[in-house]
């Protein structure tokens, strides 16, 4: 890394691993690179945001790199509309997540600019929007040179379509997307599944462990015990155990 990630006021969380909080939705993007690849963690609200994040990730990558894989945690417009600014990027989702982008493009851009987004941003980044290349159903490792991570489908809860980022290493860090917020109430919109949010949030605990840092998809990072009992609460609201 040629910049400190303070500098571009991001978080550095391990060795070659950090996030930002982004502005407005305090949604989290993080990167995380390895030798040889780089893999950034959800994208950013619009277009505008996306190349924001592209330009401060090549400052942290230095010597010319780029981010060569893009995951997203879940089908909202603040962590997908950003994807299209990173040309050429191998783009992973969730089983279903390409299907139904594709299918209700007209329901997200609606979405974004009832949150907020300028309605021509919106209708930008709708129209060039980049569908996943590679489906994960179950996991799958990346090796990024020097640094393997493991995508996990661990979902459904938040959405029908839930995946979450496994980062090995001093600590262990597990980027959550909207499984898990803490500056605010988890949020269960229409496309939630409730009945099945605490069994996610139970599979991603056995993935990350006691000791792993756990990462919201809103808000600043948490432990297994505010994990576990965002997870009791959950139950608790939705009346499933």
């Amino acid at each position: 890394m040629d910049v400190d990630w303070e500098d571009l006021g991001w978080e550095r969380l391990a060795e070659g691993v950090g996030r930002r909080r982004l502005p407005v939705w305090d949604a989290t993007t993080a990167l995380v690179a390895g030798d040889d690849a780089a893999l950034l963690f959800d994208t950013g609200a619009t277009l505008r945001e996306g190349a924001e994040i592209r330009a401060q990730a090549q400052k942290l990558l230095g010597g010319g790199r780029r981010v060569t894989h893009i995951a997203l945690s879940h089908p909202h417009f603040d962590h997908v509309l950003g994807t299209a600014a990173f040309a050429g990027a191998e783009v992973f989702g969730a089983v279903g997540v390409d299907t139904l982008l594709a299918r209700e493009r007209d329901d997200l851009r609606a979405d974004a600019i009832r949150h907020g987004v300028a309605a021509a941003e919106a209708v930008e980044a709708v129209d060039v929007l980049v569908l996943p290349h590679h489906l994960v159903t179950g996991e799958w490792t990346l090796d990024l040179g020097g640094q393997q991570v493991l995508l996990a489908n661990v979902g459904p809860g938040h959405t029908g379509h839930d995946l979450v980022l496994l980062v090995p290493g001093e600590p262990e860090v597990v980027f959550c997307g909207d499984l898990v917020e803490e500056s605010g109430d988890p949020q269960a919109g229409p496309d939630a599944i409730p009945s099945r949010w605490p069994a996610a949030l139970d599979r991603l605990l056995d993935l990350g462990g006691e000791d792993a840092l756990y990462v919201p998809g809103h808000g600043a990072a948490v432990d297994a015990a505010f994990v576990r009992a965002q997870r009791d609460e959950l139950a608790r609201r939705f009346g499933v155990s």
